[in-house]
């Protein structure tokens, strides 16, 4: 068996073919909605819900590394979760990514 899908915590959560370069895309996986983004051929997973309101940031617009949510246009960085524009203040977040041939891997083994 892969090591990735071994390793406890890891979950598949698309395939690398269904997140298009500077788009996002929301999923589930790990029984929690989790965001995806492809920067710069970089895959990038977070929390899809905005800290300040219940705003799913999949349907945010990306701008580079920062997702803005569609609610009230807070900005988080998607590298480290951390809320860059009011209102939001808290962070969301963030989970490691692998790639396993052509599916993307999501590391739920921090806590939330």
């Amino acid at each position: 068996m892969d090591e990735q899908r071994a390793s406890p915590g890891w979950e598949r959560a698309a395939g690398v073919d269904e997140v298009t370069e500077g788009e996002v895309k929301g999923v589930h996986a790990g029984g929690r909605p989790i965001a995806l983004y492809k920067v710069d051929g970089e895959v990038y997973a977070t929390h899809d819900i905005c800290s300040h309101e219940r705003a799913h940031l999949s349907e945010g617009y990306l701008d580079g590394c920062e997702i803005e949510c569609p609610l009230h246009q807070a900005r988080f960085d998607i590298r480290t979760g951390r809320a860059t524009c009011r209102p939001a203040t808290e962070a969301i977040a963030v989970f490691p990514v692998k790639i396993v041939g052509q599916d993307i891997f999501v590391d739920f083994a921090l806590p939330d």
